[in-house]
């Protein structure tokens, strides 16, 4: 390769021009990497384009956006005259804090009779109000031992909810705190809904990204002074990786890029890539055998070195770039941030380390004097002990790798496929009180999932008598539906409204049955749609032309969701035939309970065609690299073995699939293919010499062997660090990352020689004492 022999030459000679360069480019890469910011909030879980997603903002725009919360006051009587007090004081501080609006049964009450005080005949009055509505006890806002405040927090971003929920804790804090305590006579005062749960994670992740990056470079130091004894190799390590960083981080600030749940992936997954390649070269570049003079060892290694590493970093870029195909917003622009950052880290790979090699002028030894003497000896006995075993190994491969396909997919009759992880509380570590208190609440609230049927019609359409008992009746038959828990629209107001204005003659909450009782209503809906803030969030305030019903439901997943869907359409149309007013009226259903559901729907597809594509591009990354046909086809038998294997694991220890796991399969193929690479690199390197497969495996695994072995340890235990991370997926991630590399390492050193010797029809040399070492 004269042609690269000469480029690290020169590369070599103008090692200052190359430092100067990069010390121009660092502080604005470091800088745009510092911009990049955090928000797991639903709607960035799907891509822009999606149909859902462009809905969802439709629909925002003509009834503003917002986060649903809860706050649930328990107490042993919630009725009692200190425990509407402490609801009546919060409210009031509630009212004064920017972006967000709440709503309870005492606030309804309140606006009924112009005012509250908390005596006790005002709090009996309120209870007889509360224990007359079976409405109030449907919707969550009253029920045994709590009453509940529900909140709308008009937020676009982090910072604004953030801002709002900070305004609620300080109302929460100006009236007595939580719960318990100072805070009699609660039992409990407790947070639930989405706004916390995004918030939870952009802190949860914010904190376990520096945690798991701090125990990777301990270990990037460890491992660097055991392997090389040097201090000068160190920093040459670390600088190269510090700049590969900032430069990929770069990327994504220049781009308006914001990191998300799965987001702390792509710096790790960066520097395990970049760790593992500097080990390749620089165990390389210390082999220096005896007699040769630096400079040309120094080229010789880099120029041995470069097609090797090139085709492993090209193919777990392109490998993580087929995550492209993914609907999972966070999923694809991951898959496109480490595509570009492993690009970008190539470049610095092969410029800054080599240069940083010779200006901190990092230590050399002979190849005759190893560090590792038993780590040889062991390895020297592999070739005749895959032989000797080399159909056991296989079988075994075989069957563990088949367990791990029908823990997968499943077993028709035996065992049904892997559990998908879409409920809220899967990301939710169970040690938190978030998680405790919506635990606690969820079989005693209608859901905790939203979604918005949306109906569109002319100018006024809203307001026309026959509409109103139309949307009367089809809420109503929405709520007998088993999978809805509660409905609200502009239906539910007014008969609230006529509830506290004293009802009607068919009951408290009964639907005025008289024509002229329902042309009161319709004029009612028009004279307090333009002054009353919780009209406005349900009627379009000027054409009074589109509405929309909130049903409240625990349907999270595809499946439960595609059949709350078909049910609404089912009463819709039940309702076209019932009322035909309504026909003037588009209906679409919206929210981010379909967003939700959409996210599910896709995690299948996005871990089958990104695997697919992923195994394709590596294969074909092989067929540029590789002429043996051999070589193509075993080259996946590794990971292939470590990702089956490793859902076998995920069934075994009930794992779900979610939106970090699910990219377990693309990340290890991607990431543990290079050492295979490696490994058939200097196989064929051997063969292309005349020697024969036990040669070959001899000189590969005295050559890289120890890389292949440090590599991995560095992989595997970069990805660990994610196990002490305070999200349940991410702490999933790293255990099963670490686990399937680890696997793959074992397969490479047993499986893949056993099937070498297989595939290939030999023999251990004639000559060769394959029980003991046997210098290469």
């Amino acid at each position: 390769m004269p042609r690269a022999a000469r480029f690290f030459g020169r590369l070599l000679a103008l090692r200052w021009v190359v430092l100067a360069i990069y010390a121009l480019v660092l502080p604005p890469a470091a800088w745009l990497a510092a911009r990049v910011g955090q928000d797991n909030s639903i709607e960035r879980l799907i891509v822009p384009t999606d149909v859902e997603a462009k809905a969802q903002r439709d629909f925002e725009e003509v009834f503003g956006g917002g986060e649903y919360a809860i706050l649930v006051l328990e107490a042993p009587d919630p009725f009692a005259v200190a425990v509407l007090a402490r609801l009546d004081a919060l409210e009031r501080e509630l009212a004064k804090a920017p972006r967000v609006s709440s709503s309870s049964a005492l606030s309804i009450h309140r606006r009924a009779k112009a005012g509250f005080e908390a005596t006790p005949e005002s709090a009996e009055a309120f209870r007889r109000f509360a224990a007359g509505s079976a409405l109030l006890r449907k919707q969550g806002l009253v029920g045994d031992g709590f009453l509940a405040v529900a909140l709308i927090l008009d937020v676009r971003d982090r910072e604004q909810r953030r801002e709002a929920l900070a305004s609620v804790e300080a109302a929460i804090a100006a009236t007595g705190g939580a719960s318990g305590g100072e805070s009699a006579p609660l039992t409990a005062l407790r947070r639930i809904g989405q706004p916390y749960v995004t918030t939870y994670l952009d802190d949860a992740t914010a904190r376990s990204g520096p945690r798991g990056f701090a125990l990777f470079m301990g270990l990037v130091v460890v491992l660097n002074l055991a392997l090389y004894r040097s201090l000068r190799a160190l920093m040459a390590f670390v600088i190269t990786l510090g700049v590969s960083l900032a430069l990929s981080i770069g990327f994504i600030g220049a781009t308006g890029g914001t990191f998300s749940i799965v987001s702390p992936m792509v710096p790790m997954t960066i520097l395990v890539t970049v760790t593992s390649t500097l080990v390749y070269l620089h165990s390389r570049f210390v082999d220096r055998a005896p007699g040769v003079e630096l400079e040309a060892h120094h080229v010789e290694a880099l120029t041995n070195k470069l097609v090797p590493c090139t085709a492993s970093i090209a193919a777990t870029a392109i490998g993580f770039a087929a995550l492209a195909v993914s609907d999972i917003r966070p999923i694809r622009e991951m898959g496109i941030w480490v595509a570009v950052g492993l690009g970008l880290s190539w470049v610095v790979v092969f410029t800054l380390f080599p240069v940083l090699q010779r200006v901190l002028r990092t230590p050399t030894r002979e190849a005759k004097e190893r560090a590792a003497p038993r780590f040889d000896r062991l390895i020297d006995r592999v070739p005749g002990a895959t032989y000797r075993g080399r159909y056991a190994i296989l079988l075994v491969a075989l069957g563990l790798a088949g367990a791990g396909a029908g823990s997968l997919f499943g077993v028709p009759g035996l065992l049904p496929p892997m559990r998908l992880g879409i409920h809220p509380l899967e990301y939710v570590d169970r040690d938190t009180p978030l998680h405790a208190d919506t635990s606690h609440m969820e079989a005693r609230l209608p859901g905790l999932s939203i979604a918005e049927v949306w109906l569109k019609g002319g100018v006024g359409a809203v307001s026309e008598p026959e509409v109103l008992v139309g949307l009367h009746r089809f809420q109503q038959a929405l709520e007998q539906d088993p999978e809805v828990g509660a409905v609200i629209g502009p239906t539910t107001i007014l008969r609230l409204i006529r509830y506290v204005g004293g009802g009607g003659a068919g009951g408290a909450e009964a639907w005025p049955a008289e024509p002229d009782e329902v042309e009161q209503l319709a004029a009612d809906l028009e004279a307090l749609v333009p002054t009353e803030p919780l009209l406005q969030r349900f009627v379009q305030r000027r054409a009074l032309g589109q509405t929309h019903l909130s049903v409240v439901t625990r349907a999270y997943d595809h499946e439960g969701f595609t059949r709350l869907r078909e049910r609404i359409g089912q009463r819709w149309q039940e309702a076209l035939r019932d009322t035909p007013a309504l026909s003037a009226f588009e209906m679409r259903v919206v929210g981010l309970a379909p967003l939700q559901a959409r996210m599910s729907q896709e995690l299948v597809p996005t871990l089958v065609e990104s695997f697919a594509l992923t195994a394709v591009i590596v294969f074909a990354t092989f067929l540029l690299v590789f002429r043996s046909g051999a070589a193509r086809l075993m080259t996946m038998i590794p990971s292939l073995f470590a990702i089956l294997v490793m859902f076998a694991f995920m069934r075994v220890t009930s794992i779900p699939l979610n939106v970090a796991t699910i990219l377990i399969a693309s990340t290890v193929l991607g990431t543990s293919e290079n050492d295979q690479i490696h490994f058939f690199w200097h196989f064929l390197e051997r063969q292309r010499e005349g020697g024969s497969v036990e040669s070959a495996l001899r000189h590969t695994l005295r050559v890289s062997g120890r890389a292949i072995f440090f590599a991995t340890v560095i992989n595997a235990g970069g990805f660990l660090a994610f196990a002490s991370a305070d999200l349940p997926p991410m702490r999933q991630f790293g255990v099963l990352s670490s686990v399937a590399l680890t696997l793959s390492m074992i397969a490479g050193f047993t499986a893949l020689p056993a099937a070498l010797w297989l595939v290939l029809r030999a023999k251990p040399d004639p000559a060769a004492d394959t029980s003991s070492p046997r210098p290469s």
